[in-house]
């Protein structure tokens, strides 16, 4: 900054153009920023974070380059010396706070300001009305660092319990409110997270993302900001912004980094304030081609299969967040051949899929997932997916489904395989009509995948069993020979940590599938009402590998490690 600080920044370059340059925004995005721009006007680095083409993380090292001013991390701001600077001014210190300037001294006296637009002039009218500060030093922050700032340090802060329809809702609109909100969500998409947790403190909010099926830490923010944060969030999702005692649920469409996507928001009461989940589903569906799963070739094989058959009951299980969902799609793609007719009831609708009838139950209302399936029945499906079976009147229909002539594909939450036929027989489904009606269960976990560009060789891990070695070597024969290929050598490797995975080691995940076939031997026995440990001795002998040894097969690959399988699978504990 020259010595006139009541002059804005000179900048010769347009931001649009150093924004390409640094490949920080694409060509489409600047255009149509531009287009909006035009049209309501505002500057257009706030246009682009409003619109979630790019993160402020994106945009502020290039905004602080075209105005020739240093970027200030509001990290490294003390706020003993932001509250010592307020005080020596006075006044006309909450007067540039309200106008949007914080001020402070350093530790050698001199006098410092920091502003997310300081090209304002109402901002340089208000810094000539103090002598003190025309020889100060300008930085460049961002607008939510800004305003949490000068939420701590206003003394008329909002009280956190006592907030009406209406201040809540001018809170949701206020601009640093929406940018922060929008580049919460943009960087999300960035980091490739599934879900965003906003979880409130006693003084602070902590933002979390789920990245790869774990939680990470992205930041804490001061609680006074978390009412307005929320409420942006309720706004958006169509949720009731002043009731604040009753779970609610939400969504959201909207473009963020550069991608079109489904925001499903969940909210529930806690102690310092509601929680808030977002989970991201992009609307551009990826290909949902069976061989994109990660099956492996003999695997792949017999589940093709499964989809052929004419009638029967094939069941997906596990956890929460395996991926249960995304194989029932590629399934339902897979047998979309336009000879058959396709109808699923699902809460909720994840993804859009073409030529299939796809119906979201509505259990407010009375309109079950049982009331779905029985109304299917007069619509001459051939194939029916049941989003999840959670009740016994659901497990009735589905298998009387199934008994009728249709393919019936559905997901149960049990930790195995086997454990599947138990579950239904649990919820009171008498055993001869499962034996009649299954034909396949398929388990599935989601493991991290190691990192391509930092993972290093390692020794066999001592956690692999031989049993599970020898598993591990027989199936990648099978698999090999299946593909014409010769038998795969062994090669482990650790996880070791870079920029490009985010230091974690890992990057992406890869599927575990324990695949068991119900043939005619197990038919009976699920009839006469045998135990689980007798079903799965006749999985086993018929070919089924757990879940641990699948996953012994990916580490034997150099895919994973055995940490990771028995983290995601339960059927171990790590030294």
């Amino acid at each position: 900054m020259d010595q006139d600080s009541r002059q804005p920044p000179p900048f010769q370059q347009r931001l649009g153009e150093l924004l390409l340059q640094a490949e920080a925004l694409r060509e489409p995005e600047l255009q149509a920023a531009l287009a909006f721009q035009a049209a309501h006007g505002g500057r257009l680095g706030a246009v682009l974070l409003r619109m979630g083409a790019l993160t402020s993380d994106s945009l502020m090292p290039v905004l602080a380059a075209q105005l020739g001013l240093p970027w200030l991390r509001g990290a490294s701001l003390a706020e003993s010396l932001l509250r010592a600077g307020l005080a020596e001014l006075g006044p006309q210190g909450m007067r540039l706070l309200g106008a949007g300037l914080l001020a402070w001294r350093d530790a050698d006296g001199a006098w410092q300001l920091a502003s997310a637009d300081p090209l304002r002039a109402d901002l340089a009218e208000e810094v000539a009305q103090t002598a003190a500060l025309a020889d100060a030093t300008w930085h460049l922050m961002s607008d939510g660092e800004f305003e949490q700032w000068a939420q701590r340090l206003r003394m008329n802060a909002l009280s956190l319990h006592a907030q009406d329809e209406r201040t809540l809702r001018e809170l949701a609109e206020d601009a640093p409110v929406i940018a922060f909100v929008n580049n919460l969500v943009a960087q999300a998409v960035e980091a490739r997270a599934s879900d965003i947790h906003l979880e409130p403190g006693e003084r602070e909010f902590e933002v979390r993302l789920r990245i790869d099926g774990v939680l990470h830490r992205r930041q804490q923010v001061d609680m006074a900001r978390y009412p307005a944060v929320v409420s942006r969030i309720k706004l958006v999702g169509g949720l009731d912004i002043a009731e604040r005692r009753l779970p609610q649920d939400g969504r959201i469409s909207t473009r963020a980094a550069g991608v079109e996507i489904d925001i499903r928001v969940s909210t529930i009461p806690a102690v310092h304030g509601e929680s808030v989940v977002m989970r991201l589903l992009p609307k551009q569906v990826a290909d949902l081609s069976l061989e994109r799963l990660g099956l492996r070739p003999t695997q792949l094989q017999l589940f093709r299969r499964w989809l052929n058959i004419p009638n029967g009951l094939v069941l997906v299980t596990g956890p929460t967040g395996s991926g249960k969902s995304t194989t029932l799609y590629s399934a339902l793609a897979a047998t979309n051949d336009f000879t058959r007719k396709i109808v699923t009831v699902e809460d909720p609708v994840e993804f859009r899929l073409p030529h299939v009838i796809q119906v979201q139950a509505q259990p407010e209302i009375g309109y079950t997932f049982a009331r779905a399936l029985r109304a299917f029945l007069r619509h001459d499906p051939d194939v029916i997916m049941v989003g999840e079976i959670r009740d016994r009147e659901t497990a009735e229909i589905a298998i009387q489904s199934a008994l009728t002539g249709h393919l019936v594909l559905a997901t149960l939450h049990t930790n195995d395989a086997p454990s599947a036929i138990t579950r239904l027989i649990d919820m009171g489904v008498e055993p001869f009509l499962v034996g009649a009606a299954l034909r396949a269960v398929m388990a599935q976990r989601l493991v991290r995948r190691l990192c391509a560009q930092c993972a290093q060789d390692a020794e066999r891990p001592a956690l692999l069993s031989d049993a599970d070695w020898a598993h591990a070597q027989a199936d990648a024969a099978a698999d090999a020979a299946l593909a014409g290929a010769g038998s795969p050598s062994a090669r482990w490797r650790r996880p070791m940590g870079c920029p490009a995975c985010g230091h974690t080691g890992f990057s992406g995940r890869i599927g575990l599938y324990e695949m068991m076939d119900v043939g005619p031997a197990m038919q009976h026995g699920i009839a006469q009402g045998l135990g689980v440990g007798e079903l799965e001795r006749m999985a086993n002998e018929a070919g089924r590998r757990s879940l641990a040894q699948e996953g012994a097969l990916k580490v034997l690959q150099g895919l994973s490690t055995m940490d990771e399988v028995y983290r995601a699978t339960g059927t171990g504990a790590a030294p």
